[in-house]
């Protein structure tokens, strides 16, 4: 009897060790199947187990940078300057002068002693065409006086040459004679931009930081500003795109670039004091000026010939009118600015003073699109159909443009 108890009890400690055992290696797996599932966002033990994982939309920004920055160039302008020498009082380091911590120093004379060429400016801009076309600003290269250096992303520099600045657009073409094939860019379509789309900006940022690139999204399209700096003064921008991308002095003339590695626009102005409010000028807008430098040699823009106030809602409210579109041909406020000019294409189509045009070739003339906008999207040499409401009447008007002189 004690024996078959002795064995009873064994068998029974046996069973509960290999049961235990089981139990504790299922539970084992199951915990490090848990563990291994991702879920719990723990980092691995095994660090050879590690992966990457990146976003698609990261891949795609990274790829489009990769893909344009070769092409982005910074811009540097430069001036014969007089040399100022500061005369040094021998005994001002024994006796500090207290005004000098007001930045003046009467101790001190200014003396004339030559020029150098000194660094007065900066902007950015992109290659075009393998043989060395760039875009950049008008505002970036106006002054004529100056001498431009394009520096390359490698760090190569190349004199440059302004071959023209548009009278339209703030827009300058560029060209640098680098004996090789250079990388250039790719140019997308702006007219198919939508408002919260993503976008990129490249550019030397505040003159000094080359090639920064900056994300964010288009804010809004159709914008119109006055942009103000430098010695251009003030100057109307009509149907630029908003983003809330960085743009920073130094930027401007850089490309705005779309997630596939376009570029859609040149980067121009910013509002100061504002965070995330930046415009650019849509790349379909330069892409005739391109052809046109590279066939002519400068930048050939067609011509209406006409003076005109875009008609709005106050305009139309103020002046008691039908309509609250179109451009009224109208002449200007100083002695010989007429509303048309003699010779012109308007001139030789019959347009008259107080004619309001209200289409062009079937799209109509507004805030969104006013008329000097849709004559630069044109060619010389067009015919164009416009919509005129003249006396009352509504009449359609053929028109050959012409080049503008």
């Amino acid at each position: 009897m004690e024996d078959n108890f002795k064995k009873f009890a064994i068998a029974l400690l046996v069973i509960s060790v290999i049961s235990s055992g089981l139990l504790g290696g299922v539970m084992g797996y199951w915990a490090g199947s848990l563990s291994r599932s991702g879920n719990s966002g723990q980092v691995p033990i095994n660090k050879e187990s590690r992966t990457v994982v990146t976003v698609n939309e990261e891949s795609a920004i990274i790829e489009a940078v990769e893909a344009v920055s070769p092409a982005v160039v910074s811009i540097i302008v430069t001036k014969d300057l007089p040399k100022v020498q500061q005369y040094q009082d021998p005994f001002q380091q024994f006796f500090p002068d207290p005004f000098d911590y007001f930045g003046a120093t009467p101790q001190q004379a200014p003396q004339n002693n030559g020029t150098e060429k000194r660094e007065v400016g900066g902007g950015s801009g992109f290659i075009v065409s393998k043989d060395g076309y760039i875009v950049t600003n008008k505002h970036v290269v106006n002054d004529d006086t100056a001498e431009y250096t394009v520096l390359m992303n490698d760090g190569e520099k190349y004199p440059a040459k302004v071959l023209a600045k548009d009278q339209i657009n703030d827009i300058a073409i560029m060209k640098i004679d680098a004996k090789k094939d250079l990388p250039t860019v790719r140019l997308g379509d702006s007219s198919n931009l939508k408002a919260g789309q993503a976008v990129i900006v490249i550019g030397n940022a505040l003159g000094e930081f080359r090639n920064t690139v900056s994300t964010g999204v288009i804010s809004g399209l159709s914008r119109s500003i006055i942009a103000v700096g430098g010695d251009m003064g003030s100057e109307q921008l009509v149907g630029v795109i908003q983003t809330d991308a960085s743009i920073n002095p130094g930027n401007s003339g850089g490309p705005l670039v779309d997630i596939t590695g376009q570029v859609v626009g040149i980067n121009v102005a910013i509002v100061q004091g504002a965070q995330g409010i930046g415009f650019a000028i849509p790349i379909n807008e330069v892409k005739n000026s391109i052809d046109s430098v590279r066939k002519h040699g400068r930048i050939v823009r067609p011509w209406l010939g006409v003076r005109y106030i875009q008609v709005n809602k106050m305009l139309a409210e103020t002046n008691k009118l039908d309509i609250d579109y179109g451009a009224l041909v109208s002449k200007g406020d100083n002695p010989g600015e007429l509303a048309i000019v003699p010779g012109s294409p308007a001139d030789k189509a019959g347009l008259q003073e107080n004619d309001v045009i209200l289409e062009i070739n079937g799209k109509k003339i507004d805030e969104n699109n006013p008329l000097a906008k849709a004559i630069s999207l044109l060619k010389v040499g067009d015919e164009v159909s416009l919509k005129v409401l003249s006396k009352g009447n509504e009449k359609n008007i053929k028109v050959k443009l012409e080049e503008m002189k």
